[in-house]
This record gives structure tokens, sequence and C-alpha cells, in this order.
């Protein structure tokens, strides 16, 4: 048994250090997920995302149902029409293919600009591989949204703001939940300048689609986004069969698990915004990288945790960020037990794993993918308050972060 369990240590170690084969496994899981949208036909996502673009050209409500071209309604801003355009051309499968890819490249090089060893860039993507894989299927831009965030970090602890500012307002343009990225504020040493560039960001992006439709139509449209948004949000906090893919957030996972359908989510949004901004009381060690990385982690687990439109391809945004805490904590037995556990639970509870009763009756009905994230984003919290960040670098040993 030590044998074998000295061979896989020796196996995994080599694979962590083959940087080739973790980018073919990498871009093989996007492909995977590609061809599998596309020989099961799982592209409405695909067809709402083209018809953002044709919609805006014809200057047609971007946000009404369209059933004899998709199911469901489209939910991104108008800028979003800019990102797709250039796939709206192509035929639906060349289209699928690339978009997926595009998606699965810019996370890659998103995780690539983080301060942290090779070695861990290559586990983060090495355990990122299935939600990779759903989010890829899905043909959803949640990888798009999460390197955006990343490299507005990045960018920020590089003191570029024009290109933290581009990435961070980009990722809101698509998502608004990708305006979380303004928590960097924090960590730019010129706030004035960075607030500068958000304004100036927000400004051209907002008008960009002027490049092919109107400035009336424009200005309805986002409008009409809000107004999408708000009967969306309604929907997502149904307690129904037609509601268990939508929500899978802790907001979902109290009101399905108490069985509070009347529930305000400001009661929970609220104090979650006060506890996030709590972080902030440790400003004296704003340069340290490690109190970065706590701030960066707390950050794409806030955007799931507190959305009530968090699907399970959401946490292609979540899991790096628990790789990440990972890399953080001195490595004991109790530490390492407990991630495995909360990574593997997270990861896979909603396949058929743990019994497709368990996921029938326990993971769907009640939310359970935030679980383990929620944990580990309040664990994250103390660990800020009481600074263990500052041990950090004491633990790392080989897998030390990388220097910046």
């Amino acid at each position: 048994m030590k044998t074998y369990t000295k061979f896989l240590y020796k196996y995994l170690i080599k694979l962590v250090n083959n940087r080739k084969v973790v980018l073919i496994l990498w871009f093989g899981a996007a492909f995977y997920g590609a061809i599998k949208a596309i020989t099961n036909n799982y592209i409405n996502n695909y067809i709402i995302f083209k018809h953002v673009y044709f919609h805006t050209v014809n200057s047609t409500n971007l946000y009404l149902p369209y059933p004899a071209e998709y199911s469901d309604v489209n939910l991104y801003g108008p800028f979003f029409s800019l990102i797709i355009a250039p796939f709206t051309y192509l035929p639906d499968k060349a289209g699928i293919l690339l978009w997926v890819m595009a998606n699965a490249f810019f996370l890659f090089f998103a995780i690539s600009k983080l301060p942290v060893s090779d070695k861990w860039k290559n586990i983060m993507l090495l355990l990122s591989l299935s939600e990779l894989i759903t989010t890829s299927v899905a043909l959803e831009t949640n990888a798009l949204v999460c390197a955006c965030i990343m490299l507005g970090f990045s960018y920020t602890k590089k003191e570029k703001d024009i290109w933290a500012l581009f990435f961070i307002v980009a990722a809101a343009f698509i998502k608004i939940y990708g305006i979380a990225g303004l928590a960097f504020f924090i960590f730019s040493k010129k706030k004035l300048q960075f607030a500068a560039w958000a304004i100036a960001w927000s400004v051209l992006f907002f008008f960009a689609p002027i490049a092919f439709t109107s400035f009336n139509f424009l200005v309805q449209s986002y409008a009409d986004w809000y107004d999408g948004l708000t009967v969306k949000g309604e929907k997502n906090i149904g307690l129904g069969q037609e509601s268990l893919y939508q929500n899978i957030s802790l907001l979902g996972m109290i009101r399905r698990i108490f069985y509070l359908p009347q529930l305000n989510d400001a009661l929970i949004l609220i104090p979650a915004f006060f506890l996030f901004v709590s972080q902030y009381m440790r400003y004296k060690f704003i340069n340290d990288t490690e109190y970065q990385l706590y701030i960066l982690c707390s950050v794409l687990l806030s955007i799931v945790l507190f959305s009530t439109g968090s699907e399970s391809p959401t946490y292609i945004i979540a899991i790096p960020a628990m790789i990440l805490w990972y890399l953080l904590q001195p490595k004991t037995k109790w530490v390492t037990i407990f991630f495995i556990i909360a990574f593997l639970f997270t990861t896979f509870t909603y396949s058929d794993i743990f019994t497709p009763w368990a996921r029938t009756h326990l993971s769907k009905p009640y939310s359970l993918k935030a679980f383990f994230p929620f944990v580990i984003w309040m664990i994250i919290l103390v660990q800020i308050h009481i600074r263990q960040f500052l041990k950090a670098m004491q633990s790392f040993g080989p897998m030390k972060l990388a220097k910046t």
C-alpha cells in the first residue's frame, strides 16, 4: 500500500509540474464540453447570445421572449452584443466551439497572471476541470466573468489601473455581479485614478453599442435590462421544481432548507455586506500579497453565494477561490482533509457520484452546492480578523507564493 501511495504521489507531482499536459487537459476539457453541447443539442444559450447582437443591430427589444428563435430570455447587457459579435457570423457549430475555447483560454490567461507559483497555477487548472466542463456544456459566460475579475485583481496589484478597470467594468456590463471587482479599489495606490478609469470605461462601454444601433434604442435597452433582471430575480427565488437549477447560493440554500418562501433576501445581504466590508479593517496590511489574495477569494465566493442567479455552471467562479484559499493555509492534516471533503462535495454534489438519490432528494432541493463555499467564506472572514494571512508564507515550503 505504501509503495502504491508513493507511486501515486510521484505521478501527481510530475503531472503538476508538466505544464504541457495540464494545458492539454484544460483545453481538452473545454473542447469535450463544447462537443457534448453540440452533440446533445444543448445550444440554446449560444442561440440567445448571438441574437443579442442581431436584435441590437435590428433595434428589437433584447429582453422579450422569442420562442421562435430560442427558449428562455436574454439577461445580458447591451454591451455583450460587442463581445459575441465576432462569433455570430460563423456557422453555429464553429461559433460554439470557438466561443467555449475562447472562454477557457481567457480563464487560463487570468489564472496565469495570479501572484502564485506555477505549481499552484497548474493545480488550480487541474482541480477546476470538472467545473470547466460544466460551464462549457452550458456554453455560459461564467469563465469569462471570473477571468475578468481575476485580471482586475492582478492588474490593480501591478498598479495598472487602466487595464484593471477595463476588465472589471467589462465584467459588470456583461453580468451585473461583475461589479464586485470594484472591491479591489482598496489595493490601488492611486485611488482617484482608479475611480477615474472606472467612470471612463463605464461611459465608453455604455455607449459602445452605438456602433451598430441607435442612441434611443440603447438607452431603452438598459432600462429593459433592469426590468428583465428584476423579473428573473423574482422567478429565481421560487421553491418549485422549475426553480431547482436557479438560486444555487446561500440565499437559495437558506430559503429551501428552512422553507422560507417569503424570506426577504435583504436580511441576509445587508449583514453579509457589512461582514465583507469588515475585512478592510486590516487596512495596514493592504500591500501584503497574502491579505490581497484572501480578499480575492472572498470576492469570488461572494459573487456566487449572494446572487439569486447562481447556477451550477456559476461555480467555475467559486472553485478557483476555494483552491486558492487552500494554498494560503498551513498544510496540516486536518486542513487538507477538510479541503478535500469541501472540494469533492462542492464539485460533485450535483452529479451521481454521491448516488442519484442524494442528488435528487438532498443536493438539488436544498441547494447544498453552496454549503462549503459559504463555510470557507466565513473561515476567510475569521482568518482575516485574526491575521491568519501573516502565517501563510511560513507554511508554503516549495509551494510558496510567486514573487511579484
